[in-house]
């Protein structure tokens, strides 16, 4: 367990020594300071995590000590000491960034009490602001993989979005293209970052259960409301609420959550009392609301309400630039997660990669590579770890006739490799039909079952 390091600075010698052999016998490296000026120059050369500082010191005073200090750092918790009678000086500390501040003559329990409760706070501070540091750098936009043109569009957008005071926002895209990413995007880049990201997806909740998931409810509210409960919009104040698919969310519920993002206040289900709340909504849905609003299945206010700032996502197969980086990017990622040491894609791979529609997304692409990464040993991904869907439908849609030898060339080797394996599992494995697909001999053919290992 770390030892805190604690600064006294009184220029009472008794009060000096008593305070540092106290907080000693209680486990704190201890330091002390006669006067201001040998404060500001501990506090310097030792950054003690807090001090104990009097008001009233000859030369500089503890409350000009306490605007250098934060000024030299301030994450430094400081309590400050006061004689009976100067409650103003030390309600002025506080507004100058003090934690709180202790009478004297002081209680030596009560001190403690103070100063362990001081430094409880600031190590949830400091552990607020890791977490939020190690969320930015695995949300943020830069941790977006995405070079074409249509995702270098969207991802300006995130940023201008997350600067801004956008209260609404509505992400629209296929199944699988990262909706859930940009909304964390949106929440990590921005001055919310520090409060909570809320995720739902309203298709998977029922209607009955969805208002008390959002609102909450007060004790008592229905037959197993044994206690009261916060939702969502309450927990995520000050941060953000991801409304997953949108789109699904039944009409009744539609018109209670267009309220809330009128008036900012909701009721707990059963409750009376209305509750003000600072949230960014981001609502997404695969679905094209438009439509669902023809059909009657969508309410139009609420629609014109959520989709104030809206942003696109394209499908996988419109952005084909980012395909290769992405299947990078899962292979690293698949690599450290399970011990492996895949070092590449090759040519064939990715020209089948880039074929494929992809009718699952990036979340498809990323399966079939932890598939790969799970059951192969090669140091390299070729096209025969990928799933025969994907070289079938690719095979398919281009024509195995239309093959273009892309500009860096492709491994003769590896494309003739293929087309025994294919060749072989389009006829169950009969050696001589397969031959006779390629147009082989069946010596010749069996010659390069053994060559690649079929044998």
């Amino acid at each position: 367990m770390r030892k805190y390091k604690i600064l006294v600075v009184d220029d009472e010698h008794l009060i000096r020594w008593s305070l540092e052999q106290n907080l000693r016998k209680q486990g704190y490296d201890v330091g002390t300071a006669a006067s201001g000026e040998e404060a500001i120059k501990a506090v310097q050369e030792e950054a003690p995590d807090l001090i104990l500082l009097d008001i009233q010191l000859p030369g500089i005073n503890g409350l000009d000590v306490l605007q250098k200090v934060k000024e030299i750092d301030d994450e430094i918790i400081v309590i400050m000491v006061t004689a009976l009678g100067v409650l103003e000086t030390a309600v002025q500390a506080m507004r100058m960034g003090a934690f709180d501040y202790v009478n004297k003559p002081f209680n030596l329990d009560e001190l403690a009490i103070v100063i362990n409760k001081a430094l409880e706070t600031g190590d949830l501070k400091k552990e607020v602001a890791n977490l939020r540091t190690v969320h930015s750098h695995k949300f943020g936009v830069s941790q977006i993989i995405g070079s074409s043109r249509h995702m270098k569009n969207v991802l300006a957008m995130v940023e201008k979005i997350a600067r801004s005071d956008a209260s609404t926002v509505l992400i629209q895209g296929e199944s699988g293209t990262g909706k859930e990413l940009i909304a964390k995007a949106i929440h990590y880049e921005s001055a919310r970052a520090d409060k909570p990201f809320m995720a739902i997806n309203c298709a998977a909740v029922p209607e009955t259960l969805l208002e008390s998931e959002l609102m909450g409810h007060e004790k008592g509210a229905f037959t197993d409301a044994k206690m009261l409960k916060k939702g969502l919009f309450e927990l995520a104040d000050g941060g953000t609420i991801f409304l997953d698919e949108i789109g699904d969310m039944e009409p009744g519920m539609q018109a209670k959550l267009l309220r809330v993002l009128e008036e900012r206040s909701f009721r707990r289900v059963g409750g009376t009392k209305d509750i003000r709340v600072d949230v960014r909504i981001i609502s997404a849905t695969n679905k094209d609301l438009l439509k669902a609003i023809e059909e009657g299945a969508f309410r139009n206010d609420l629609y014109y309400r959520i989709q104030v700032i809206p942003i696109y996502l394209p499908a996988l197969r419109e952005r084909k630039d980012d395909i290769i980086p992405l299947t990078e990017h899962f292979v690293s990622h698949f690599n450290r997660e399970f011990g492996k040491s895949v070092k590449g894609i090759s040519k064939m791979a990715e020209k089948f990669l880039l074929e494929y529609g992809w009718p699952g997304n990036i979340r498809e692409l990323k399966n079939v590579i932890e598939r790969a990464i799970i059951l192969e040993n090669d140091e390299t991904l070729l096209l025969e770890h990928l799933p025969q869907e994907i070289v079938a439908k690719a095979t398919t849609s281009s024509g195995p006739m239309n093959f273009r030898i892309p500009p860096e060339g492709v491994d003769i080797e590896e494309v003739e490799r293929e087309l025994i394996r294919q060749a072989l599992e389009v006829v169950e494995g009969n050696q001589s039909k397969a031959a006779k697909l390629l147009h082989l001999g069946i010596d010749a053919f069996r010659y390069r079952m053994k060559k690649f290992g079929f044998l």
